[in-house]
């Protein structure tokens, strides 16, 4: 037992789910720590009354100030730094999705951005080949540790601080000001393509937990980790599907919807909107079911990306595009689900149980390789990655495009098609006789997709919660990193 505190940085939905809800923070209660988990001031009331318990105290995460230390304390520097950590990953792992950031970045830079550009690719280029080049990238920027937390560091007085990034966001600053400190810190891995899409840590962190072998090679090779630093706990935000905790019953998910129990179910959830229009890919799979196009009578359920809710944006636009397309079309639907609040967004914890169940009662699953493909075949079900490009891209001035046809040597996109977990479709008429054979044949790719789970999710028994937990207690109790 222990009366030691924990500080854990909560600053997006997905982070929510994985500590509020889950067995992670039963796990950190019960061993009689103190947790305060720090979080987006908006919803701080809102998250205090729905996860309400003794030891559990909620803090605000002080967002407003970060983005004025971070405009107004040499904001190029800062900036720049920001973008070398992301790009500056070693090249002994796959760098592909740095390079399609890279890419963007090249392309939308303002046009004092671009002429830095060539500077910006050589730092890349020394940092993906030279350990001691990333060190000291790293290193240098401690010299930004604000003292925004300080108050709540002299409060609690705690003995580790844990995030759910190595400081890639905002937590940059709580994680450094508590290394300052002395204070052991942690982080987490969240998202799947998180250890290959975003690569030097952001602030000292000592530990980290991660999902699979898989990617703490990805934190070992391309981040430099130690590997008696790196935690392997499974995804504690999947114990609910592997539990069935969140799924509703189908006749209540079908009747939420104004689903059709008589015909197949197609989910298509949009993906990748940041470099690529979903929109053909959308048009493609509406004609086939508004026609009547396929093996059986089919219904579509179009899960909108976030983004799609940026006011004034090109994906707001996409999205209402969207809306128009399927105007008139009976057997076509939307998720369009209610914001959580403040600055977590759309499809957070409140999201869960509309996504277990559109997995679950889905005949085939489609996206454009999103991490919603690991979270489907838990569920067994049939998988397809949609790659159809719309002509030109988003055709408007200063906006990057890339093809969707380029992005399947990402490394986790790699991991999904080498697998065998599931079927990729570049045109409409590959992608018709994908959904007629795993309409006719459901059960085609099962054995892929079991082992697909396994190897990137590690433990298939919904005890991921409970390990990263139990991990995170054992360093809250060890007292030093």
């Amino acid at each position: 037992m222990t009366d030691k505190t924990i500080f854990i940085s909560a600053d997006h939905g997905l982070s929510i789910v994985y500590f509020l809800q889950t067995d992670v923070l039963p796990t950190l209660l019960e061993s009689g720590a103190r947790v305060v988990v720090l979080t987006d001031d908006g919803i701080r009331d809102q998250i205090a009354a729905k996860f309400s318990q003794p030891n559990l105290i909620i803090e605000g995460l002080r967002f407003r100030q970060c983005r004025e230390y971070f405009e107004k304390n040499d904001h190029s520097l800062q900036y720049w730094m920001h973008f070398l950590r992301w790009m500056g990953g070693s090249n002994r792992i796959n760098t592909n999705a740095m390079d399609g950031h890279l890419r963007q970045m090249a392309h939308e830079a303002s046009p004092r951005g671009k002429r830095l550009m060539p500077l910006i690719r050589g730092l890349t280029y020394v940092l993906r080949r030279s350990r001691l080049a990333r060190q000291a990238l790293v290193n240098f920027q401690r010299r930004y540790t604000p003292n925004i937390y300080g108050d709540l560091f002299e409060k609690y007085q705690p003995s580790l601080v844990v995030a759910s990034t190595p400081g890639w966001r905002w937590d940059r600053y709580l994680l450094r000001e508590a290394a300052a400190r002395g204070i052991p810190t942690a982080a987490v891995i969240v998202g799947w393509d998180n250890p290959s899409s975003y690569r030097l840590p952001g602030a000292p962190v000592d530990w980290i937990t991660c999902w699979s072998e898989i990617q703490k090679q990805e934190l070992v090779l391309g981040s430099d980790w130690k590997p008696e630093r790196v935690h392997v706990g499974g995804i504690p935000s999947y114990d609910g599907y592997f539990r069935g905790t969140w799924k509703m019953s189908r006749e209540e998910y079908f009747r939420l919807h104004g689903l059709d129990p008589n015909r197949k179910l197609l989910s298509y959830a949009c993906s990748f909107v940041t470099f690529s229009p979903n929109f053909a890919n959308i048009r493609a799979l509406a004609e086939l079911v508004h026609q009547d196009a396929l093996a059986e009578p089919t219904q579509l359920l179009i899960r909108l990306h976030p983004n799609h809710f940026q006011p004034g944006s090109l994906y707001e636009q996409e999205a209402n595009r969207v809306r128009e397309l399927i105007r008139g079309m009976p057997h076509v639907h939307l998720v369009e689900p209610v914001p959580l609040g403040g600055e977590l967004g759309y499809y957070s914890g409140e999201d869960m149980p509309e996504k277990a169940s559109m997995m679950a009662y889905s005949d085939v699953f489609l996206t454009v390789y999103s991490t919603m493909v690991v979270e489907t075949a838990i569920h067994d079900r049939p998988i397809v990655s949609v790659c159809i490009d719309e002509p030109g891209g988003w055709n408007t001035p200063g906006k990057f495009s890339l093809s969707l046809q380029e992005i399947g040597e990402w490394p986790t996109h790699l991991r999904f098609r080498a697998a065998g977990a599931g079927r990729v479709a570049y045109n409409a008429e590959q992608l018709k006789d994908i959904l007629n054979l795993y309409l006719r044949a459901p059960e085609t790719d099962s054995a892929q997709r079991r082992k697909f789970i396994q190897d990137e999710c590690t433990f298939t028994d919904g005890s991921a919660g409970w390990r990263t937990g139990t991990f995170l207690r054992s360093l809250l109790e060890r007292g030093e990193a």
